[in-house]
Order: C-alpha cells, then sequence, then structure tokens
C-alpha cells in the first residue's frame, strides 16, 4: 500500500482503543482522506467513483427485487408485472435496477475511454488495467444472466441465440459444443431450469464483482492514480489530499450523472430495453430480428461480421481479452495521448468504430449492414494489433511539462508548499 504522511487522530478512549488492536478508522483514513492525488485530474476521473455507486445500487436494488421474483418459467414474467403494479415502490426498484444496468455501462465504457486515451495502462498499472478488463468480463455476463430474467421473448431468445455459440466448438471437437449447451441449458431447450440457474448466478455475480473492485482499487492505492499528462507524482505540490478536494469533484460529477439516470428511471424506464420484451416468452414463435441489450451490441456486430460461425465467437470473444494485452501492445514513450498528435486521430477512429458497430449490430444482418460491420470489425484489431505497436515506434511526441504541478499553474508552479502532500512511495 503506498505510504504517506497521515493526519488521521483521534480523541475518544474507544477510538484510541480500537486503533491499537484494528485500525480500520485508521487504514480508511488513510487511504481515502489523506492520500495525495494528481491535483490535475479532470472529470473523467469521477467514472470510477460513479461506477462504485451503481454496483452498490445494483445489489441493494437487486436484492430487493429477488424477494418478489419468481425464478420460473410459468411465473418469472407474471412476477415481473406484480413487482411493478403490486409491490409497494415495486415500480422504483424495478426501473432503478432496469435503467441502472444500462448508466454502469454507460460509466464503464466511458471508463475504459478515458484509461486508452491517457495511457492509464501502462507500467506499472498493468495489473490495475487487467483487474479492470476482468470486472468488465463479470459485469457482460452478469449482465447477460440478468437479461433472461424478466422472461419476455427477446430473454428467451436471446439466451437461445448466445448460449447456441458454444456449439460452434462442435467444428473442433465433435459433440463438445452440444454438450456444454445442454449443460447450461439444463436440458435440450431453454427452459425453467436455465432460467432459474441464470437467476442464481445473476444473484452471485455481483458479490464476486465487488471482491474484484476492492483488489482494483487495492491495486489503485499501491501504485497511485494516472492523471492527463501520463506523469508520476514527483512533488508534494504535485498533489492534493483525496478529501476534500477529489470527494468534492467525484460527488459534483456522480449528482450531475444522477440527473440523467434518474430522469430515464422516472420518465423513460422502458426507452433502453427492446419493446419485444415485454411480451412474454413462447418457444413457438421467433421475433423477426433477435438483439441483445444496447451495450452488447459491439460485440454483437462483430460476431455477425464474420460469415463462420466458429471464427466469429472466436473474433468475439477476442474483442475483449484483446484489451489484456494493452499494456504491452503499446509502444510509446509517453502514456498520454494528450501529447501524441499522430495516435489521438486514430483513438478517435476507434471510438467512431465502436459507436458505428453499436448502430450495425442493431440491425438486420444483411447487405451493407454486414459490409460495413466487417469495415469496422478490422479496424477494431487493426488498431490494436497493427497501428497502436507502430505508431508507438514512429510517432514523435509532444513536449511533456515537467511536472503535474508545472501543467496546471504554468512554469515555476511546481514549488514545494509547506504542509503539502506527501508523494505516494513508488515501488
Amino acid at each position: 500500500m503506498a505510504s504517506h504522511d497521515s493526519t488521521f487522530r483521534t480523541t475518544t478512549r474507544f477510538g484510541k482503543w480500537l486503533d491499537e488492536r484494528l485500525p480500520v478508522p485508521r487504514l480508511m483514513h488513510g487511504q481515502f482522506v489523506d492520500f495525495p492525488t494528481p491535483r490535475n485530474l479532470n472529470y473523467l476521473w469521477t467514472f470510477g467513483g460513479i461506477l462504485t455507486f451503481f454496483l452498490m445500487s445494483q445489489i441493494v436494488t437487486g436484492i430487493v427485487l429477488a424477494m418478489h421474483y419468481a425464478p420460473t418459467a410459468a411465473g418469472a414474467f407474471d412476477s415481473v408485472e406484480h413487482i411493478r403494479r403490486d409491490v409497494n415502490y415495486g415500480w422504483l426498484m424495478r426501473n432503478l435496477h432496469a435503467v441502472g444496468a444500462s448508466m454502469f455501462f454507460l460509466a464503464v465504457y466511458v471508463h475504459i475511454a478515458r484509461g486508452l486515451y491517457y495511457g492509464s495502462y501502462k507500467a506499472p498499472r498493468e495489473i490495475l488495467w487487467i483487474l479492470g478488463v476482468v470486472i468488465f468480463l463479470l459485469m457482460m455476463a452478469t449482465a447477460f444472466m440478468g437479461y433472461s430474467l424478466p422472461w419476455g421473448q427477446m430473454s428467451l431468445w436471446g439466451v437461445t441465440v448466445i448460449t447456441n455459440l458454444f456449439s460452434s466448438i462442435d467444428s473442433i471437437v465433435p459433440g463438445l459444443g452440444t454438450r456444454i449447451v445442454q449443460w447450461l441449458w439444463g436440458g435440450y431447450s431453454v427452459s425453467g431450469t436455465t432460467l432459474n440457474r441464470f437467476f442464481s448466478l445473476h444473484y452471485l455475480m455481483p458479490f464476486v464483482i465487488v471482491g474484484v473492485v476492492g483488489l482494483h482499487i487495492w491495486a489503485l492505492h499501491v501504485v497511485g492514480q494516472n492523471n492527463p499528462t501520463g506523469l508520476e507524482i514527483k512533488t508534494a505540490s504535485d498533489s492534493v489530499p483525496m478529501a476534500p478536494y477529489a470527494v468534492m469533484k467525484d460527488a459534483f460529477g456522480l449528482s450531475m450523472f444522477m440527473i440523467v439516470f434518474l430522469w430515464f428511471a422516472f420518465f423513460a424506464p422502458d426507452y433502453l430495453g427492446h419493446p419485444d420484451n415485454y411480451i412474454e416468452a413462447n418457444p413457438l414463435s421467433t421475433p423477426p430480428h433477435i438483439v441483445p441489450e444496447w451495450y452488447f451490441l459491439p460485440f454483437y456486430a462483430i460476431l455477425r461480421a464474420i460469415p463462420n460461425k466458429l471464427m466469429g465467437v472466436v473474433a468475439m470473444f477476442s474483442s475483449i481479452a484483446l484489451l489484456v494485452f494493452v499494456p504491452w501492445l503499446d509502444t510509446s514513450r509517453v502514456r498520454s495521448a494528450k501529447y501524441r498528435p499522430i495516435y489521438k486521430w486514430f483513438f478517435w477512429l476507434l471510438v467512431i468504430s465502436v459507436l458505428a458497430l453499436g448502430y450495425l449490430g442493431s440491425k438486420p444482418a444483411e447487405g451493407v449492414y454486414i459490409a460495413w460491420a466487417r469495415v469496422f470489425t478490422v479496424y477494431y484489431f487493426l488498431h490494436f494489433l497493427i497501428i497502436m505497436p507502430i505508431v508507438g515506434v514512429l510517432e514523435t511526441p509532444s513536449k511533456l511539462p515537467r511536472s503535474i504541478a508545472e501543467s496546471v499553474l504554468g512554469p515555476g508552479g511546481g514549488t514545494l508548499k509547506a504542509g503539502a502532500v506527501a508523494a505516494p512511495e513508488r515501488r
């Protein structure tokens, strides 16, 4: 854990007694009050706190909903309607949970984009980045299983399509993929058994995410936070205490994000969902166009862009797994794209490609939609496997400031001030 001068003081007899035996308040004070944060952080750094809030919100609302939900094929759809119509404030819990899932993913995509732009994955933050990718994968698994729980048409057929992807393994090991699919279903088709086991895992997974988030925060506090310049904290004038400065900034960022979240929750709770999912699941009636939730659409577009089923599945999973290797694929001498005049344009092309794939994933798998999906899929992989390594070697970065303080205060602004917070330990 990064070390720094602590201002923790306790004057009560109980506080002193506890501090000598189990110094949890001292630990929390040191890591969330005194902890030195770069003084030049912008509002993109508030999304870490926003994500922590939404994780807790999803757990609390999910526990309440689970008290009234019936995980059976006969009762699931009606229990969701019962929650919305008959349970006291059930409509609010359901809206907060459903809309909260979309806001959770919106925040995590901004968080990932910020990390990619400012090089938050580069040494010594590789483990921090990898843990973030693990959290993202766990979120996707949790959201996929949660999407099945309303047991509407899109729930049933979405689960059928996605779980059937594992049958592509049959082309490598005959019969293995089919056995995996049947194991996931708990039978020979998607049924109440599938729903029940997905409900159990959906309830469990958020607590696993909490554990990995704890490791993520621990790793962050060992190596310290990155910042828009990509420079490390060198002197006390480069940093400010986390509280009240970063805490108040996080609180303001969260309050602004909450306005968007609550607007959807109160005024358009069903806008981000698919209308077919408000029709009860019917295994004898296939929807004309099966699509996942909006936050899965870019990866769904990659899956459909490749005509071979097995290669499509490999490409979809590879598009996520590829993020783990970004710390080693980026060969640049500097972290932040702010000082990389060539790479920053390729970064925005990546953002456009992901947004375009999201749009194309919502369209039918035919004609021009497939053609463009292939173009943007190719660029997505080229960005990480070819462009990032080559541009990092050939590019000449812009001149960096000498310190974080200089980037904020101008030349000569890095003078050490009395009483300033010490920099975190570097190992």
